[in-house]
Protein backbone atom coordinates (compact mmCIF):
# COMPACT_ATOMS: atom_id res chain seq x y z
CA UNK A 1 0.00 0.00 0.00
CA UNK A 2 1.49 3.37 -0.99
CA UNK A 3 2.40 5.64 1.94
CA UNK A 4 -0.12 8.35 1.05
CA UNK A 5 -2.91 5.81 0.83
CA UNK A 6 -1.95 4.26 4.17
CA UNK A 7 -1.99 7.73 5.73
CA UNK A 8 -5.50 8.38 4.35
CA UNK A 9 -6.83 5.08 5.70
CA UNK A 10 -5.28 5.86 9.11
CA UNK A 11 -6.97 9.27 9.11
CA UNK A 12 -10.24 7.61 8.08
CA UNK A 13 -10.00 5.23 11.05
CA UNK A 14 -9.20 8.09 13.43
CA UNK A 15 -12.08 10.19 12.04
CA UNK A 16 -14.40 7.23 12.56
CA UNK A 17 -13.47 7.12 16.25
CA UNK A 18 -14.03 10.87 16.63
CA UNK A 19 -17.33 10.64 14.77
CA UNK A 20 -18.53 7.78 16.99
CA UNK A 21 -17.90 9.94 20.06
CA UNK A 22 -19.77 12.86 18.51
CA UNK A 23 -22.69 10.65 17.49
CA UNK A 24 -22.82 9.15 20.97
CA UNK A 25 -23.27 12.65 22.44
CA UNK A 26 -25.77 13.71 19.74
CA UNK A 27 -27.69 10.47 20.25
CA UNK A 28 -27.78 10.86 24.01
CA UNK A 29 -29.26 14.34 23.63
CA UNK A 30 -32.27 12.70 21.99
CA UNK A 31 -32.55 9.13 23.30
CA UNK A 32 -31.18 9.73 26.79
CA UNK A 33 -33.80 12.35 27.54
CA UNK A 34 -36.82 10.40 26.25
CA UNK A 35 -38.89 8.18 28.56
CA UNK A 36 -39.47 5.43 25.96
CA UNK A 37 -37.63 3.74 23.07
CA UNK A 38 -37.96 5.23 19.60
CA UNK A 39 -39.89 3.49 16.85
CA UNK A 40 -41.53 4.31 13.54
CA UNK A 41 -41.24 7.90 12.30
CA UNK A 42 -39.41 9.17 15.43
CA UNK A 43 -36.73 6.54 14.87
CA UNK A 44 -36.35 7.62 11.24
CA UNK A 45 -36.08 11.27 12.33
CA UNK A 46 -33.46 10.26 14.90
CA UNK A 47 -31.39 8.52 12.23
CA UNK A 48 -31.72 11.57 9.99
CA UNK A 49 -30.55 13.72 12.93
CA UNK A 50 -27.42 11.58 13.32
CA UNK A 51 -26.72 11.77 9.57
CA UNK A 52 -27.02 15.56 9.66
CA UNK A 53 -24.70 15.75 12.68
CA UNK A 54 -22.12 13.60 10.87
CA UNK A 55 -22.44 15.65 7.69
CA UNK A 56 -22.16 18.86 9.67
CA UNK A 57 -18.96 17.65 11.36
CA UNK A 58 -17.22 16.79 8.12
CA UNK A 59 -18.45 19.65 5.93
CA UNK A 60 -17.71 22.26 8.60
CA UNK A 61 -14.09 21.13 8.94
CA UNK A 62 -13.59 20.61 5.20
CA UNK A 63 -14.87 24.11 4.42
CA UNK A 64 -12.83 25.77 7.18
CA UNK A 65 -9.24 24.83 6.51
CA UNK A 66 -9.76 21.61 4.55
CA UNK A 67 -8.89 19.36 7.48
CA UNK A 68 -10.77 17.36 10.08
CA UNK A 69 -8.98 16.72 13.37
CA UNK A 70 -7.74 13.38 12.07
CA UNK A 71 -6.51 14.91 8.80
CA UNK A 72 -4.52 17.48 10.79
CA UNK A 73 -2.96 14.69 12.83
CA UNK A 74 -1.93 12.76 9.71
CA UNK A 75 -0.83 15.82 7.72
CA UNK A 76 -3.56 15.67 5.07
CA UNK A 77 -5.65 18.40 3.52
CA UNK A 78 -8.75 18.31 1.34
CA UNK A 79 -8.83 20.76 -1.57
CA UNK A 80 -10.83 21.23 -4.73
CA UNK A 81 -9.26 20.02 -7.98
CA UNK A 82 -7.82 23.50 -8.61
CA UNK A 83 -6.15 23.51 -5.17
CA UNK A 84 -8.58 25.98 -3.60
CA UNK A 85 -11.05 25.59 -0.74
CA UNK A 86 -14.15 23.45 -1.14
CA UNK A 87 -17.53 24.91 -1.97
CA UNK A 88 -20.49 23.95 0.19
CA UNK A 89 -21.77 21.82 -2.70
CA UNK A 90 -18.46 19.96 -3.02
CA UNK A 91 -18.30 19.29 0.71
CA UNK A 92 -21.82 17.85 0.85
CA UNK A 93 -21.31 15.87 -2.37
CA UNK A 94 -18.15 14.37 -0.91
CA UNK A 95 -20.00 13.51 2.29
CA UNK A 96 -22.89 11.80 0.46
CA UNK A 97 -20.55 9.88 -1.86
CA UNK A 98 -18.33 9.05 1.12
CA UNK A 99 -21.32 7.55 2.94
CA UNK A 100 -22.03 5.38 -0.08
CA UNK A 101 -18.35 4.43 -0.21
CA UNK A 102 -18.49 3.46 3.44
CA UNK A 103 -21.53 1.28 2.93
CA UNK A 104 -20.18 -0.56 -0.09
CA UNK A 105 -16.38 -0.14 0.32
CA UNK A 106 -16.28 0.32 -3.48
CA UNK A 107 -15.11 3.92 -3.19
CA UNK A 108 -12.21 2.90 -0.98
CA UNK A 109 -11.20 -0.05 -3.17
CA UNK A 110 -11.27 2.41 -6.09
CA UNK A 111 -8.20 4.16 -4.63
CA UNK A 112 -6.04 1.08 -5.24
CA UNK A 113 -6.73 1.33 -8.98
CA UNK A 114 -6.99 5.09 -9.43
CA UNK A 115 -3.97 6.64 -11.18
CA UNK A 116 -3.69 9.32 -8.44
CA UNK A 117 -4.73 7.00 -5.61
CA UNK A 118 -7.82 9.14 -4.91
CA UNK A 119 -11.02 7.78 -3.42
CA UNK A 120 -14.08 7.53 -5.67
CA UNK A 121 -15.95 10.10 -3.58
CA UNK A 122 -13.14 12.59 -4.26
CA UNK A 123 -13.46 12.00 -7.99
CA UNK A 124 -17.23 12.42 -7.84
CA UNK A 125 -17.07 15.65 -5.78
CA UNK A 126 -14.16 17.24 -7.66
CA UNK A 127 -11.87 17.16 -4.64
CA UNK A 128 -8.53 15.62 -3.77
CA UNK A 129 -6.48 14.90 -0.68
CA UNK A 130 -2.98 16.37 -0.60
CA UNK A 131 -0.20 16.42 1.97
CA UNK A 132 -0.59 19.44 4.27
Amino acid sequence: MPAGLARRFAALFYDTLLLLALLFIAGYLVVGLLPQPLGGVPKLLFQLWLLIVAGGYFTWFWRRGGQTLAMKTWGLKLVSMDGGPLSRRQAWLRFVWGCLSGLTFAGFVWAFFDRDRQFLHDRMAGTRIVLA
